[in-house]
């Protein structure tokens, strides 16, 4: 079928790259590239002797003229960039440049600010238009599944939807006292800025954790959640019709806020540089430094994920519920592809729309979000691909 460069090499790329393997028909050819070669290599080492093609690349994901040499040497049908978010908008101006497809997992933010929205990445509309290419944005879990859950209940549960609570939780246990499941930079900027939750056609802030809710989830059991901002209610806001609310919640141990308050009370969580010994440094990447490598806690992490949405709406003039969710196990996925499920939830929905946007099922030239497109292939793709989903029509509510 064709061609993807892959940008990036961490847990999730990792993930994905296990996958795009598995789905051999469709991705003949992959080069994974990434700023450390040896990362790539060793990934190419352990999975080769299969049906793909796999070739290697150094490439660093800021250089617009690096990334333009690459994807003209390569030719690859699809971009997917599972680089950092810092880097989305280098390797879309590649993308325009080259007119190549392009699929993300996680919207732009400046590296100074931690602010993450989608206005940078939407600007791209028309430049992507012009170029007769695809941008498919937040092809991860959420945002990405998230999405396409929302655009799956509203063709065939609802007329209109009114109200969605996003619930993220991950009942992983991994034996550290303190340790994050992805990128710590990303994590901690995320669960330490204020929350918001989108309400009558605006965003209200909130303070960071301020609202908590217990949820008993499916396979799990009771957890503590909490109200954060997240990238996907943005998008959601725009295209689900007749919305009035949507909130996202993530679950968080007790240890863990208590450690993450520590952190913060003493500076260590912090973006801006300080003096150090005569260098400049950034105290949330030097604290980066000395935590566990999220890759590194698949082998220990013992558990499950539950991430699902609740819709309230109508449908021909009665109220409607419906709850969708996936439940993923830790040491399944680690036995699968070496990775714990928080790697493997977002790795699996970035080679599904990798996939939808090279067989052309996903493709129309502009710059998107998941819930723009049909979303009935990819739901078929993610119980065909190791994400099943259960749906449930009384579900527990959120209050």
């Amino acid at each position: 079928m064709g061609k993807a460069l892959i940008i990036g090499c961490g847990g999730v790329a990792s993930v994905a790259i296990h996958k795009c393997c598995q789905n051999s028909e469709v991705f003949e050819e992959i080069c994974i590239a990434s700023r450390t070669k040896s990362k790539c290599d060793a990934l190419k080492d352990k999975l080769s002797g299969g049906r793909t093609k796999i070739t290697t690349a150094q490439v660093d994901a800021g250089d617009v003229n690096a990334l333009i040499a690459l994807i003209e040497k390569e030719k690859p049908d699809v971009v997917l960039n599972l680089a950092l978010p810092y880097q989305d908008l280098t390797i879309m101006d590649a993308c325009l440049a080259t007119k190549t497809h392009y699929v993300d997992t996680a919207n732009y933010e400046p590296e100074d600010t931690a602010k993450f929205e989608y206005k940078w990445q939407w600007a791209y509309r028309e430049k992507f238009e012009k170029a007769g290419i695809t941008a498919l944005l937040g092809s991860g879990f959420d945002p990405g599944v998230t999405g396409v859950f929302s655009a799956y209940a509203m063709k065939h549960y609802f007329d209109e939807i009114h109200y969605i609570d996003i619930l993220d939780c991950n009942a992983g246990d991994h034996g550290y006292p303190f340790a994050t499941n992805f990128n710590p930079e990303i994590n901690i900027r995320e669960v330490s800025a204020n929350g918001s939750y989108w309400e009558d056609g605006r965003f209200i802030e909130t303070k960071p954790m301020e609202i908590k809710r217990v949820y008993d989830f499916p396979e799990v059991g009771p957890k503590d959640m909490y109200l954060l901002h997240h990238e996907e209610l943005e998008s959601l806001a725009l295209n689900i019709k007749g919305v009035k609310r949507i909130r996202f919640f993530m679950t968080f141990g007790e240890s863990y806020l208590t450690h993450l308050k520590c952190l913060e009370d003493v500076g260590m969580t912090s973006i801006e540089p300080i003096e150090f010994e005569g260098k400049q440094i950034v105290p949330l990447q030097f604290l980066k430094a000395v935590l566990p490598d999220p890759a590194s806690l698949g082998p220990r992490t013992k558990g499950k994920t539950n991430i699902g949405c609740i819709f309230q709406g109508v449908k021909d003039g009665k109220p409607v519920r419906y709850y969708v969710y996936n439940v993923c196990d830790h040491q399944e996925c680690y036995k699968e592809v070496g990775s714990q499920a928080v790697s493997y939830t977002t790795g699996v929905p970035a080679m599904i729309g990798a996939m939808l946007v090279m067989t052309g099922k996903w493709r129309k030239p502009g710059v998107y979000n998941v819930e723009e497109f049909d979303p009935d292939p990819f739901m078929d793709a993610l119980n065909q691909w190791g994400l099943p989903w259960q749906g449930s029509i009384d579900p527990q509510l959120v209050d």
